[in-house]
Order: C-alpha cells, then structure tokens, then sequence
C-alpha cells in the first residue's frame, strides 16, 4: 500500500505550496528561547515533511489494513478499567513510540515546537485509516497543549519575555504523564438532557472552607473518557432569576480533573467512576463512558464564571479537527469507490465509465478538495489567533502603536477562524455522510456486506454531525454570526453588498463574475432575513438605533426567521467561502482554476435553490409555532 502523502496531490498541494510556513515557524518558535529545536526554518520546514511523511506512512501501512479488526475486536469495562483490543493497543504503543504526543509542544515542556497545522493535517492522514483511532489519539497531545494554553491564558505560565522562553507552567506535571504515554485526557461537557444546551448542566463545583475544589456530578457520551485527566464543565454559581448574569452559561466554570493516581505500590486510587462502556454503531476503536465524580478533587482553571470562555477554545480546536476527520474519511469512501467501480462490470463497460457515476464520483472528488480549502484556512487563522494572543500576553511590544495593530490583527484573526469554524464543521460531517452513503451505493449490494469497508465508513460518518456541537449548532451559530453582525454595521454591510453587486457585473474574468454572483445570492439571502426580523422591531427605529435595540433582543424569539433557515443560509456561506478561496489559490497557481470551476458548477445552482427557499418558505410554519406559544407556555407550568 502506497502512503496517504504520495497518492493525494491535492493534500501535498497545500503542504509544498499554499501553507505560509514561515508564518507558522515565527510565531511556534517563540517559546522555545536562546536554544531553538531547529537552526533555521529550512531546518524546521524539512523536519516537519519527514513528520507527516512519518505519519502517511504508518496511518496507511499500521491502521488502515487492520480496519476490520478494529471495528470488531472490541473493548472491555472490568472492574471499572476500560482494557483495548490487542491490535488497538498495538496501534497506541507503535504511536507513543514515536513519540507524536508531543508534536505541538513547545521545547521546554519536552515537544518538538511544531505548528498546530502539523497536527491539523496528521489529523487528515490519520482519518483516512481509521476516525476512531484518530480520536482517541487526539485526547493525547491535544489535551496536552491545551494545559499549556489554559495555564498561559489564565497566567499561570511564567515566560522570560528578554530571552523569549518558557520557563514553568502550572501543568507541567500533568503534560509529561501524556508526553510519556503513561496518561490522557478528556473534554467532559455532556450530560443527560444537556447537550447542546450547556446551559442546563447540573455537575457542580463546590469550594470548600480551605479554598479547595470539588466536583460532582456525572458526564456521558464522553470519548477516551476512561483517562486520567478530564477538563470538566461545572456549574458553580447559584442563580436566582432566569435573567440573572449567573444563570445559564455565566454560572459555569472549568475544571482539571485527576480521575485516578496510581500509586508506587501498584494500586489505583480513583477520584471518579467509569459506569459505562457506551455500545456504538460506529467508532468502535474509541472508548465512549459515561463517568461520575463524587465530591472529586479538582483545580479551578482561570476565574469562577469562566468556563464556557475556556471550553470554546477546546471546542473550536475539536471542531475543526472534525472537520478534517471528516476529510479524511471521505477520501476514503471515494477511493473505495473509485476502485470498485473501476473494475466491476455492467452493460458492456465498468461502471465508472457510466454516466451517473462518473458525475458521482467527480462530485465526491470536487466537494472534498473544497472542504480541504476551507478545513486549511480554518485552522491557519484558528492558530494565528491563539499565538498572536499569547504575543499579546507574554511578549506585547512596547511601542503603542505596534501592540494596537497587532491587537487588530489578532481580532480580525480570530474572526476569521470563527467564520470558518462552524461552516467547516457543518459542512465537512454532512459531506462525510453523503459521501460515505454515495460510496456504498457504489459498490451495490456488496457494499451492504461486511467483506467490504464501506458500510464501517457510514456508520463511523453518522456521529460526525452529532458530536463537537451538532450540524445545526453549527448552522445556528454561523448565521447568528453573520446577521448580528450585519445589524450592528449596517452601513458597512450596505457598501460590501453593493461591492459584490458592481463586481459581479464588471469583473474581467468570467470566473470573478460567478464567484461574485455567489456572495451576491448570500447577501440577498441576508437582507431577505433582516426584513423578515426587523418588520415588528425596528421598523420604526432609525438604523443609528438598532445597536441600542439589539441589546433588548432574545434571539430565541426575535431571530425565529433566521433560526429557521439557519441551515440553508449557512450551506450558502459555506459555499461562497470556498470559492472565494479557490479562487485565490487559481490567481496564484492558475493549475488550481480547474477546480474552481468544478466547485463552482456544483454550487450555483445550489445556492440559487437555496436562496428562493429562504425567500418563499416558512411563514406558514413560524405562525403556527407562535400560535401554539400560549398553549405550550401554559402546559409548562
């Protein structure tokens, strides 16, 4: 079997070409001090290719053969202790052999100082061969890291700013148990009847006399949750009112959380109970538990209230980390099927040649090179925005005006992440699912049959879109985002919408007039969901007002049209961020054009349906719901 690297252009594309590197190499080196892991960034660009060589080559040639062995070999609660299948447990020893928990990290705590997109692309290759694998080593490193940059954030860290190094931070003890093999960890968020809903999370945290933490409660669904550290969710404000600032997501606070300690003379103490063993359709090379903690001591991370703050950096990382698995997986499901349907024969010809299929299979290719485009950009500017951050703390320059930029340049950053994010997230766990359903299709009735790996691919693709903030979270967020927004800068909105208009008519290349069209069809799809919302709130409020009457909104209520169409408008961002970026990339390297114009083709006619959905459904649903409010909020007392 050839490596995931050698036989996929467009992944080496990115790594040989479109990565600004460089960039990454300044900003992942400044913690490393006098005494830097490379000697110059040729050193650290040919270190990091041997990396991923490293991992291309072992996800395809120690995971991806064995994947039938891991979907059914299985795993065991005994005595409280979750025991891996032996090719599971082979496949973990051989990655703590080589020593990839520690990728990310900086020197001084005992990584190699690579960037974070190393990991994000190992989690493409490592995808590829198995997602459940994948996941469970993500809770190695990642948790890992994120001590460092919890530590730092709350700073608790301490930095010689003069000779630019780490000198301590608060879990250094906890980082080498992970970076040694002995340990990982977990993000401990959902709970029965609080999913999505964080607001709802009854675990709690309680102080005691002494200033000590504890916490109670219990958190399922939680993937590789069986290891030692747990970075959990808790409610530790008492609130009063619903409108009270500590009700909902400001009574919540993160905590570090040591299940177990084992002790020198063999045995476990245990701060935590595994209750269960979660049996899954799919994934099945992960652990999913559910676990409790009864009073189990635990260290506050940042300030009290601070939780849900904390968590979204977790969550946003973990997001786009399934947005590549996702990738990953689908590259597979197509190669499957590209394979099969080279060689199986009907009505004269391979069925590759037939015409259906030959569409399928270009649409599968075309939809995973888009989401390849926006998984990159996503997880640049999401690491950009975390190490100007920490600059920002630990190494702020002095003059005035060069720290106010670099403050400018963290907040557009970091808005750009989060556009991407959740459109990533959304869109790459649909896909997964298309693509991995089409696949099996492909493949006929032998795709039905376990002989073949297709059917564990739809089945490892149906949680995608579930965990990590659901498919609709995701859409929700995206179009809160962008119509906020809108709403508090109406003008400026006003001046792009006209931009995109003028250009969609007057650019010299076709190809900018078709990518111009598509953010016009978003905008129109916009301004038709601000009438919507504004007809009963701001009709009569001058537009220099609708900040001072937004501050009043429930967007529950106020943002029903939106929340409706939540899904269609994000589809419609998703696309329009694509093609913006392919059609950067074909003005740089004019060999990437062909791929605009595939993705565009696609895209067209579905942002066009999707446009005339928003502007011509819904009504009729939104009276019907608000009609029954009444009777509901009656009901609820």
């Amino acid at each position: 079997m050839s490596d995931f690297l050698s036989d996929n252009d467009d992944l080496r594309f990115y790594i040989e070409q479109a990565i600004d590197w460089e960039r990454l190499y300044a900003e992942s080196s400044r913690m490393d001090g006098p005494e830097s892991v490379y000697e110059s960034f040729e050193e650290a660009r040919e270190t990091w290719g041997d990396i991923l060589q490293l991992i291309a080559t072992f996800s395809a040639e120690q995971i991806a053969p064995h994947w039938k062995e891991l979907d059914t070999e299985g795993m065991e609660l005994v005595d409280g202790e979750v025991s891996f299948g032996p090719r599971l447990q082979g496949i973990m020893d051989k990655l703590n052999e080589l020593e990839l928990h520690g990728m990310c990290l900086p020197a001084a705590v005992g990584g190699m100082s690579c960037p974070l997109m190393l990991y994000s692309l190992s989690v493409e290759l490592v995808g590829r061969a198995d997602v459940s694998v994948m996941a469970h080593h993500g809770f190695h490193g990642g948790i890992a890291l994120a001590m460092l940059f919890y530590s730092a954030m709350e700073g608790t860290t301490e930095f010689d700013p003069e000779r630019g190094e780490l000198i301590s931070t608060r879990f250094q003890d906890a980082i080498e148990t992970i970076l040694s093999g002995e340990a990982w960890g977990s993000m401990d968020i959902t709970e029965s009847d609080a999913g999505s809903d964080m607001g709802a999370l009854r675990t709690v945290g309680r102080q005691d006399a002494a200033g000590d933490w504890t916490v109670k409660g219990q958190k399922i669904f939680i993937t590789s949750g069986h290891g030692r550290w747990h970075f959990v969710i808790a409610r530790t404000e008492d609130s009063g009112a619903s409108d009270d600032p500590m009700a909902g997501l400001g009574g919540l606070s993160l905590f570090l959380v040591e299940a177990f300690r084992d002790e020198d003379d063999g045995s476990r103490t245990r701060f935590s109970t595994v209750e269960r063993l979660e049996e899954k359709l799919g994934h099945h090379a992960s652990a999913t538990v559910a676990i409790s903690f009864e009073d189990s001591p635990a260290q506050l991370i940042g300030k009290r209230g601070e939780g849900f703050k904390y968590m979204l950096l977790l969550m946003n990382n973990a997001r786009i980390s399934v947005g590549l698995e996702s990738i990953g997986l689908a590259e597979s499901a197509l190669r499957a099927a590209r394979d099969y349907a080279s060689v199986r024969r009907s009505m004269g010809k391979t069925i590759d040649k037939h015409e259906m299929i030959a569409d399928y299979l270009e649409e599968m290719e075309t939809d995973i090179r888009g989401l390849r485009a926006l998984a990159i950009d996503a997880a640049f500017h999401e690491e950009l925005s975390q190490r100007v951050q920490l600059r920002l703390q630990y190494q702020a320059p002095e003059d005035p005006e060069e720290k106010a930029a670099l403050e400018e340049e963290r907040r557009s950053l970091m808005w750009r992440s989060r556009l991407a994010t959740p459109l990533l997230k959304f869109l790459g766990a649909e896909k997964a699912v298309e693509i991995c359903r089409r696949s099996l299709q492909i493949h006929g009735g032998s795709g039905y049959m376990t002989e073949y790996p297709v059917e564990k691919y739809l089945r490892d693709a149906l949680v995608l879109p579930i965990y990590e903030g659901t498919t609709q979270i995701q859409a929700l967020m995206a179009t809160k985002d962008s119509l906020l927004y809108i709403l508090k800068n109406p003008a400026g909105f006003a001046k792009r919408y006209a931009e995109v208009r003028w250009a969609r008519r007057t650019a010299r290349d076709p190809l900018q007039r078709r990518v111009a069209e598509l953010r016009a069809n978003v905008h129109a799809a916009q301004v038709t969901l601000i009438r919507w919302i504004v007809q009963g709130k701001l009709s009569h409020v001058p537009v220099t007002g609708w900040s001072k009457v937004m501050r009043d909104w429930d967007t529950k209520v106020d943002f029903a049209p939106a929340l409706l169409h939540a899904e269609k408008l994000a589809q419609m961002l998703a696309d329009a961020l694509i093609v913006e970026l392919l059609a950067e990339q074909a003005e740089r390297w004019p060999e990437r054009k062909i791929w605009l114009e595939r993705y565009l083709e696609r895209a067209e006619p579905r942002s066009r349906f999707e446009l005339d959905r928003i502007r011509t459904t819904g009504q009729r649903l939104l009276d019907e719901l608000k009609a029954e409010e009444p009777a509901t909020a009656q009901a609820a007392k």
